[in-house]
């Protein structure tokens, strides 16, 4: 029961319709009119990121495997500074020129339509797998209430959820979800307080439990540090996954919602909080441990939903599941918006419909919106959950891709864009093989002499796709290859003047 009222209430919350005398337009249905305040921005860019996935995950890992899941804390605090540096940069440009998605940057910046259409194409590919994980921590949380996601009735639930959560915030675009961050905010931050009273209460003080589950980490195989010879995968998995995350559109869609620069610079500030909340998660993984909870081999992730139901009553458990639902009901609205744009902007009105009005654009986006939710659905309802997270794995390598024609190119045109697209080329496909041949292993031992290191796959592709687009940049130059027209006015970078290159402010 308490999990049906707090679904209702974030239904009801983001319920919320334009004004009437309002006409539809891109910026006004996916970004508000980029008119977020610095609260509303935090929350939703906190809201967008931290999903119900990761708050069930992190503790998983934590439970699963020990200490190495604490990388994910490391990269979330990571986040913040590589915000501060990207995307109040990328937010003006976009205000300037009336930019929406990345490929849109892409597009104007390198005068590229190929560039701009891989851009596209890969924050759709690789957006998918991560709005399917939305499916699969809904289904740990609905499997946790009693209702198998295999069976018909967790089948149907699953699927009316994020339909119609689709269909509720599809009015008023990111202004809806913008209110169903505050609420999601609240409810996960009285989850975490309720779920650490009750933890405390019932299994002693953090010391107690720390040394509980340090008596029993060791002899099921688990440490809570992180071992030496792990180093470089700890922080090659942290670098790496903090700059994918700021690649993908919906975090790119929320930063271009917000109201200046200087308004996202200070809800940036206060994301280390969210990061807070993910580690109190984490200790909750730890409590699990402590407190003897088993689960079945590989569903880590249902250690702290198991957690809940040993710990609170039916219906407290039933508050503290559909604050774990709502938390993954916005990113995923989030999710299948920003790809609808990317579509319709990118691909649609690209080379389908040039002429498209704003007003059509509009319409024409809150179709594919649904298609994607829908997609995921299916996607992750097919599929075992080992699968749906390996697809994640890589997609994350995909992502990062993008990050020397949308990232790097803030801070310089050096480059050319044929090299940059080669580069994106090479990228793609060597992190695909490198993971499919290690089965989704997400590092490679690289070895020179006696010396060997873990490292993160993506970062892997991502050194060959920038060693690629530097090694042929000045060979088409060389050759009289043209470079394309940058479209982007203001900022500085190195910009080919004859035969020499200059740094440029303008």
């Amino acid at each position: 029961m308490g999990f049906v009222v707090v679904v209702c209430c974030a239904l009801l919350a983001g319920a919320r319709r334009p004004p009437r005398d309002e006409l539809p337009h891109p910026t006004r249905w996916a970004l508000g009119g980029r008119g977020f305040g610095t609260a509303t921005t935090c929350l939703l860019l906190g809201g967008t990121i931290y999903t119900s996935y990761t708050y069930i995950a992190v503790p998983g890992l934590m439970f699963g495997t020990g200490g190495l899941a604490l990388y994910s804390l490391v990269y979330t605090m990571l986040l913040s500074p590589l915000i501060l540096i990207l995307l109040p940069r990328l937010r003006d440009i976009g205000e300037k020129h009336g930019l929406i998605t990345a490929a849109d940057y892409v597009r104007l910046r390198h005068g590229s339509h190929p560039l701009a259409l891989a851009t596209a194409l890969t924050g759709i590919l690789a957006t998918m797998p991560y709005l399917g994980l939305q499916v699969v921590g809904m289904a740990a949380v609905l499997r946790s209430i009693g209702l198998a996601p295999d069976g018909f009735a967790g089948c149907t639930v699953l699927v009316v959820l994020f339909l119609a959560f689709a269909l509720v915030t599809q009015p008023g675009g990111l202004r809806a979800c913008a209110r169903l961050s505050l609420l999601k905010a609240v409810l996960i931050g009285a989850a975490v307080a309720v779920l650490l009273v009750l933890t405390v209460t019932r299994l002693g003080t953090p010391g107690h439990i720390f040394e509980l589950a340090g008596g029993r980490g060791p002899a099921m195989g688990r440490s809570f540090g992180v071992p030496t010879q792990h180093f470089t995968t700890y922080a090659t998995l942290a670098l790496g996954s903090a700059l994918a995350q700021l690649m993908y559109p919906q975090v790119l869609l929320v930063a271009m919602a917000s109201r200046s620069k200087e308004t996202l610079r200070a809800a940036t500030t206060f994301l280390p909080a969210w990061s807070m909340t993910l580690g109190l998660w984490a200790f909750f993984g730890i409590a699990a441990l402590a407190a003897g909870v088993t689960t079945s081999p590989g569903h880590g992730e249902l250690a702290v939903p198991t957690l809940v139901r040993e710990l609170a009553p039916d219906w407290l458990a039933g508050l503290l599941f559909g604050a774990l639902a709502v938390a993954g009901l916005l990113p995923a609205v989030v999710m299948a918006m920003s790809t609808a744009m990317l579509f319709v902007r990118n691909v649609y009105v690209e080379y389908l419909n040039p002429t498209a009005t704003p007003k059509h654009e509009v319409r024409v986006a809150r179709g594919p919106a649904l298609v994607i939710m829908a997609g995921a659905i299916v996607f992750a309802l097919l599929m075992k959950p080992q699968d749906a997270i390996n697809l994640h794995l890589l997609g994350g390598v995909w992502i990062l891709q993008i990050l020397p024609a949308v990232a790097v190119s803030l801070f310089t045109r050096w480059f050319h864009r044929r090299a940059l697209f080669l580069g994106w080329a090479l990228g793609m496909v060597s992190g695909t093989v490198l993971l499919g041949l290690r089965g989704f292993s997400t590092v490679v031992d690289i070895g020179v002499g006696p010396v060997h290191a873990p490292v993160y796959v993506a970062l892997i592709a991502l050194a060959l796709n920038l060693a690629v687009a530097a090694l042929l940049t000045p060979l088409l130059d060389a050759l009289g290859v043209p470079r394309g027209t940058d479209g982007t006015a203001g900022g500085a970078g190195f910009e080919r003047r004859g035969s020499k290159y200059a740094f440029v402010v303008e």
